[in-house]
């Protein structure tokens, strides 16, 4: 049968291994096809193939429930559920989702971006099955470096308190992340993974005992308690430690052994109360160069299949924010001991990398662990020490009360540096950066900025580091910088909570921050074609905001519009209401940014597009506001 014909998992049942293994090949190549030539996460997908397979050959998908932890490790999944035909458009404006969306198939479960969540929300759906009298399975696959996230480990001890709820949980052991797993449990896996086969103690070591004189088919009480101390001295440490815990351990086995998985998934199922199936798997399974290079082939832009390599731009690029990021931190650090750079797992995407090859010593990563990585940073900065977390701000609100409770209370200096802030594309809804600006500026203590462009990004990281009287955050975007010259070092530190005039004009004032500077001057140009000439300012601070610089000129003016690449409530251009009432200067203000909508998955441009966004779009709706006499009230 050809994968397109399989329009419900449901399909598989009954399928020999032999026809499996041909499905398995067939989603391989869609998945290798699609990635290579749109981009997208490649390796996880690659790796839970037959894992994938075997799970829903013993599932019936019309009443099982299967909840994915992060979605880009379930293409295979989005292929045997009906998304096969359309897979092509994974991740393009009004395509397939690179996530799973409830919205988007009955049998996407549970939405994730994020780590860490799937026992959680499995665990849940379990206990209202009970609940309800209601009799259906319920998985929760989870990768190896999700359960470096605190949220996995406490919904495990809540499920291992609860002896009679069924539910399983198949690890995913490819023993990475995005960046190779650090800490403890990865210790642990990786004993397992590298131990003798253990199965005969589960499989065999009962029969030893029942042919035995006077045991026959039932063992005594004592005989059992034996049992289970021979198993535990010497089943590896991290089944005992699963065991211990309340769940049932079973592996582990061979994540590309259909025959194995099949077997083990079924003899899994039987088990009354939480059950733990430890499937070791190959990251990028399938395509030889993904085996070897499992970081860079996590996620990829568009490459040739044939040799791996990138498929390279019609035209240079400046260089990434995050590359200038990691680059300025990483020459700082040469010189000041002191600096510390933090990443949860993500040492590649934050630029950290750089750091970690050049001053290993000078650099922690966590895990998936966002919450424990910024206390972490409060604890290093009570003893002198000048942390850097460099956390995603999709991430850093999984960390919130931590920024809150152990950093702004305490008032304690730790640099936060925000990647990914703003529009991020393909990834979608879980991992747009929309809310930090809001999120941040309304905690005492806080400074909050970003740069307009990649060389001011290199003087706020200097300006980050000399800060030393609470914390202050700076946001920057994805991708590549404007390509403005920048330097080596020598880098000037800004002074706190003061803008800068970029234009000059008597007619508007229009209000930059970060990203949407540039754009607000290619508005002024628009604006000054039709006859109407702005001051353009670049705010560089939300907080605190230059309000010796923006209430003078906006009194004078008469007219306020404000940009930013973030939500409207909130936000920057809610931070310019607020000072302009506060102050009793009641101008028109119109405001850009990101309205109350969650926006999907796209290119940048594209969305930028469909909220009205683009500088062209921006200058029309700016005539269109103020062409007509209006009161002096804000909006």
């Amino acid at each position: 049968m050809h994968l397109n014909e399989i329009t419900h998992p449901n399909q598989l049942h009954g399928f020999s291994i032999r026809q499996l293994e041909d499905i398995a090949r067939q989603i391989r190549e869609k998945h290798l096809e699609t990635v290579a030539a749109s981009g997208g996460h490649l390796g996880p997908g690659l790796g839970v193939v037959e894992l994938t397979i075997a799970l829903y050959q013993t599932l019936d998908l019309d009443r099982d429930k299967v909840i994915w932890d992060v979605g880009h490790q379930a293409y295979p999944h989005k292929m045997l559920t009906g998304r096969y035909n359309r897979f092509q458009s994974l991740r393009q404006k009004d395509g397939i989702a690179g996530y799973l969306k409830r919205s988007e198939s009955k049998f996407d479960h549970f939405g994730a971006g994020h780590a860490s969540t799937s026992i959680s929300a499995a665990l849940g759906m379990a206990l209202a099955r009970d609940a309800k009298g209601e009799d259906f399975k319920v998985v929760a696959v989870i990768g190896d470096g999700a359960l470096t996230g605190g949220m996995a480990l406490e919904a495990i001890n809540h499920a291992g308190h609860l002896p009679h709820t069924n539910l399983m949980v198949v690890l995913n052991d490819n023993e990475m992340s995005i960046s190779p797993n650090v800490g403890a449990i990865s210790r642990y896996l990786n004993k397992v993974r590298l131990s003798d086969p253990v199965q005969f103690l589960s499989d065999n070591l009962e029969e030893q005992f029942k042919n035995l004189p006077f045991f026959g088919d039932s063992l005594t009480p004592e005989m059992e308690r034996l049992k289970e101390g021979m198993k535990r001295l010497t089943v590896p440490k991290v089944g005992a430690v699963i065991e211990e815990l309340g769940f049932k351990y079973f592996g582990p086995i061979d994540g590309h052994n259909l025959q194995e998985l099949i077997d083990t998934f079924k003899q899994a199922h039987k088990v009354t109360g939480p059950v733990l199936v430890h499937v070791a798997t190959v990251k990028g399974k399938g395509y030889a160069i993904a085996e070897k290079d499992r970081v860079g082939y996590h996620a990829q832009n568009p490459f040739n299949l044939a040799t791996g390599k990138a498929i390279p731009s019609s035209k240079p690029k400046p260089p990434g924010y995050a590359k200038v990021f990691g680059h300025t931190l990483t020459k700082l650090a040469e010189n000041n001991p002191k600096i510390i750079g933090i990443t949860a797992a993500m040492a590649t995407g934050t630029g950290l990398d750089k750091l970690q090859q050049k001053l290993p010593k000078q650099y922690v990563d966590v895990g998936i662990a966002e919450q424990h990585a910024v206390t972490l940073a409060a604890g290093l900065a009570c003893e002198g020490m000048r942390p850097v977390a460099a956390i995603y701000s999709t991430f850093l609100q999984r960390a919130y009360d931590q920024v809150i409770h152990d950093v702004c209370i305490q008032k304690l200096p730790v640099f936060f540096c925000l990647d990914r802030a703003g529009i991020v594309g393909a990834d979608g809804p879980t991992h747009q950066g929309m809310y930090d600006i809001a999120y941040l500026r309304c905690i005492p203590n806080m400074v909050v900025m970003a740069p307009k462009d990649e060389a001011e990004l290199q003087r706020m990281v200097v300006t980050g580091i000399d800060y030393t009287k609470g914390p202050i955050a700076m946001r920057y975007p994805r991708g590549n910088g404007i390509g403005v010259p920048l330097m080596e070092e020598g880098w000037e530190p800004l002074e706190i909570g003061k803008g800068e005039i970029l234009r000059s004009g008597d007619d508007i004032l229009l209000v930059g921050y970060g990203t949407m500077v540039h754009p607000a001057l290619q508005v002024a140009e628009i604006l000054s074609e039709h006859g109407i000439e702005a001051t353009v300012i670049n705010a560089r601070f939300v907080k605190p905001l230059d309000t010796e610089l923006i209430l003078p000129l906006a009194e004078r003016i008469g007219k306020v519009v404000t940009f930013e690449e973030g939500c409207l409530m909130g936000g920057f251009g809610s931070a310019i209401i607020e000072a302009l009432q506060d102050n009793n200067v009641l101008v028109p203000v119109k405001r850009f940014g990101i309205p109350d909508i969650l926006v999907d998955h796209a290119k940048p441009d594209e969305s930028k597009a469909d909220l009205s966004l683009t500088s062209s779009q921006m200058a029309q709706q700016i005539l269109t506001a103020f062409s007509r006499k209006q009161p002096s009230t804000v909006g």
